[in-house]
């Protein structure tokens, strides 16, 4: 008798919370069915109870068909690539049985409060009536972009700080969509959301459903080069928001990030690692603007510059 291949290849990483969304954007792009993230416990005899520590552990699962080798193979080399930037554990990989993976990962994923204004709310979560923050919901399985990592959370600290109730934002990069709906949700009268991979417009279409917003937000598929030719109905705003990577944002200030802003504006940077900060701020500066503020938590920096 021949034993049956499991259904599925079980592939995971047990990290800080800064690297999980990281390794939870890789992750997404080979698994199906969405990535799992969740927080480590540990059991606490004083308090008899499982405790949160600091690592999170982000997991997918890929089907053991005839192109599992070779999903595994680029998977691999994709996470090389991300070992470059920053160390972090071997993946883990296991065989395992079928079963609705998306029912068991909703266990674990909980709101989380941020700042002294938000309250980033997994989709299928009630929300307490008495509540008095403003609740941002997210359904973390579609894309890059769930409140966990420090460069989303610094953004929602500046988006708290610097957004103007009936202000217009655009949101370059927006993964999930959590900014410009945080910006929404906060008062802003209307936001342009664009990112270049189609999944995540597509999340973040489907996330603006969910927090209601979705009449005063145009989605699309889309980059700093289609909005400078005209291809939206927004080609500037008082406030710009970029959560990407510090080289990228170097490199949209040389095609014209600036342009995006009406005199006056502010512009949230994010996505920075503290050593990369000056090369930022020095692209920005060519553009005609200055550093305002800074936002830290960890290695990781916010900038605000106008």
């Amino acid at each position: 008798m021949v034993k049956a291949i499991p259904a599925w290849l079980e592939v995971s990483l047990t990290c800080n919370g800064e690297l999980a969304e990281a390794a939870a954007e890789v992750f997404s792009r080979f698994a199906p069915d969405g990535v799992v993230i969740e927080a480590v416990t540990r059991y606490n005899p004083e308090q008899h109870e499982q405790v949160p520590t600091d690592d999170v552990r982000v997991a997918a699962y890929l089907p053991q068909d005839e192109a599992i080798e070779r999903t595994r193979l680029q998977l691999e080399e994709a996470f090389w690539h991300l070992r470059q930037i920053e160390s972090f554990p071997e993946l883990q990989f296991k065989s395992v049985e079928d079963q609705d993976w998306m029912a068991a990962w909703k266990q674990h994923y909980q709101p989380l409060k941020i700042g002294n204004k938000w309250l980033v709310l997994p989709a299928w979560i009630p929300s307490d009536p008495t509540e008095t923050r403003t609740i941002v919901r997210i359904d973390p399985a579609m894309a890059f972009g769930t409140g966990t990592h420090p460069t989303t959370q610094l953004c929602l600290l500046a988006i708290e700080d610097y957004l103007v109730p009936n202000q217009t934002v655009i949101d370059l990069g927006c993964g999930s969509g959590i900014l410009a709906i945080a910006a929404l949700k906060a008062g802003a009268s209307f936001a342009l959301a664009l990112d270049t991979d189609p999944l995540a417009a597509q999340a973040t279409q489907r996330n603006a459903q969910l927090n209601e917003v979705q009449a005063n937000l145009h989605v699309a598929q889309g980059s700093l080069v289609d909005i400078l030719a005209g291809r939206f109905n927004l080609k500037q705003a008082p406030l710009v928001l970029a959560n990407i990577l510090a080289p990228v944002l170097v490199s949209l200030f040389q095609q014209g990030l600036a342009q995006l802003l009406q005199p006056g504006g502010r512009i949230i940077l994010s996505g920075i690692l503290k050593n990369q900060a000056d090369d930022v701020i020095s692209a920005g500066r060519v553009a005609g603007l200055e550093l305002i503020q800074q936002y830290q938590a960890e290695d990781w920096l916010a900038l605000v510059m106008g």
